[in-house]
């Protein structure tokens, strides 16, 4: 029994020891970047919208780390303790007096703040706001720490605070020496509603203002737009822009809005004076997708986003192949259905001097019907024809829609390492001829599909991928399947090895 007790105490110390082990934070943030929490989840704006893209324009700086809650109610001290800045896209109702009393002291002990558009509303003497632009006609006490942190507040009395209607305005910079505007053009244009009359506390630092015209209901004044403000230790900085989705895709509140983030973070910007949205290498890859002929969803198009070593345009038959494609383009994707006498002689050529000169080529899908009398393209370039009409002794291909199918990467080729056994929803093919010395990359077992789902053709001029899955918007929205074709692509280019 003394052993049992012994055996069952050292148990109990080690748990106890075991519990109280602290997590380094590395196992869980990126090394060296500015850690962001987005407060959200109430608003009367959408929300629901704008806090995406909000994370979204951190995200492609590569400077962030980045985290969103749609709870703030809970945050606390410890909650808190891992984070450089708070970013409020909030305006409801109070949080719990532990969650107000966890910001306060985030910022007053020398964290950043990132009020955006409606989160100045929050928490003060006026109504508390719900979904939809409603009012409520409740209130709460203001949470005064919140007005004296974002550096004003709202009011009913007169002037009252508010806006005209939505409208487009130039934004003009007061300070164009701050680091947060250093490098930006003196003025730059915005659609989006342009507040008023605020209450604006001792000490904030305006950096931007605007003229709000008598015309549509404005009171002829210039009134701030962003600025500064000091808390305690910590830096504030406040937008009134961003009332959605446009307005916040408006080129200059996307680039005041990161700058303002490094700046509450750091006291310095490094951000350039553009914020590109699209971001590409230097080197990309250039893609030409070549669609027509054949009906798709229009959420095909985004299967070759958001790689930044991948640049892509899109030209439809019957003008895709009308240039020398291999001044402009590395690889040629084909998303198509076409056939050899509906392209001028000109046009087959260039397409035969763009795959013969080394370039890439990867077909998807329904595209493996091109050019179905042309034995150079479909024996030689793609190793594969789905045969529109028996060719004895090829017999006609046959296809089904809305078919549940489970398909097998083959390991050892770039393409398809480690990716993993994956369920889609697409259309099969059966019947569809290749030759036999293609490198296979994906089978299915399906009654209504051929083994050999997607392969690498032995053509030695070029790299050659066909991929057959790809019908509708259940695959192509996978990333399981973007990863697959963005390989493929890479690989074609010699980019993967």
């Amino acid at each position: 029994m003394r052993r049992l007790a012994l055996f069952a105490a050292a148990t109990l110390f080690l748990a106890a020891g075991m519990a109280a082990q602290t997590i380094p934070d590395r196992f869980f943030f990126a090394e060296g970047k500015i850690r962001v929490l987005i407060l959200t989840g109430r608003n009367n704006h959408d929300w629901r919208s704008t806090t995406p893209y909000l994370r979204h324009v951190l995200d492609l700086t590569g400077k962030f780390d980045v985290r969103v809650t749609e709870t703030p109610d809970g945050l606390t001290g410890e909650t808190l303790k891992p984070y450089d800045v708070l970013v409020a896209n909030y305006c409801g109702p109070r949080w719990s007096a532990q969650a107000e009393k966890a910001v306060e002291e985030f910022v007053h002990g020398g964290k950043g703040l990132v009020a955006v558009h409606a989160a100045s509303y929050s928490f003060g003497e006026t109504s508390v706001l719900s979904e939809n632009m409603g009012r409520t006609e409740l209130f709460q006490q203001p949470w005064t720490q919140w007005g004296q942190m974002v550096g004003a507040v709202w009011s009913d009395a007169d002037p009252k605070t508010g806006h005209a209607q939505r409208h487009a305005y130039e934004v003009k910079w007061q300070d164009a020496r701050h680091p947060i505007s250093a490098g930006l053009p003196a003025t730059f244009p915005i659609s989006d509603e342009l507040y008023h009359n605020f209450r604006m506390k001792p000490g904030v630092h305006v950096l931007a203002s605007a003229f709000d015209s008598p015309k549509i209901g404005g009171n002829g004044k210039d009134e701030p737009m962003l600025w500064t403000n000091a808390y305690g230790q910590g830096r504030v900085f406040h937008t009134a822009l961003g009332h959605d989705l446009d307005a916040m895709q408006s080129p200059g509140f996307t680039v005041t809005y990161a700058r303002g983030v490094e700046w509450v973070a750091r006291d310095k910007v490094t951000l350039p004076a553009r914020i590109d949205t699209n971001p590409k290498d230097q080197d990309a890859v250039r893609v030409l997708l070549v669609t027509g002929g054949h009906d798709h969803d229009a959420m095909f198009y985004n299967v070759l986003d958001g790689r930044r070593e991948i640049r892509v345009n899109v030209d439809p038959h019957p003008v895709a192949f009308r240039n020398d494609l291999r001044k402009s383009y590395d690889v040629l994707v084909l998303y198509d259905t076409i056939q050899q006498n509906q392209l001028p002689e000109q046009h087959r050529q260039n397409l035969k001097d763009f795959v013969e000169s080394g370039k890439g080529v990867v077909v998807l899908h329904h595209a493996i019907a091109d050019f179905q009398d042309w034995d150079w393209w479909w024996k030689d370039v793609v190793a594969g024809r789905y045969v529109l009409k028996a060719d004895p002794p090829l017999p006609a291909s046959t296809y089904l829609h809305d078919v549940e199918e489970v398909v097998t990467p083959k390991p050892g080729h770039p393409i398809s390492k480690g990716l993993a056994q994956m369920r889609l929803f697409d259309e099969t093919y059966k019947l569809v001829w290749h030759a036999p010395d293609v490198t296979v990359l994906l089978t299915s077992d399906h009654a209504t599909s051929d083994p050999d789902i997607a392969w690498v053709s032995p053509y030695p001029k070029s790299r050659v991928v066909y991929i057959q899955p790809g019908h509708g918007r259940e695959t192509c929205e996978m990333p399981w399947y973007r990863q697959l074709v963005q390989r493929a692509v890479l690989w074609s280019a010699r980019r993967l090895d």
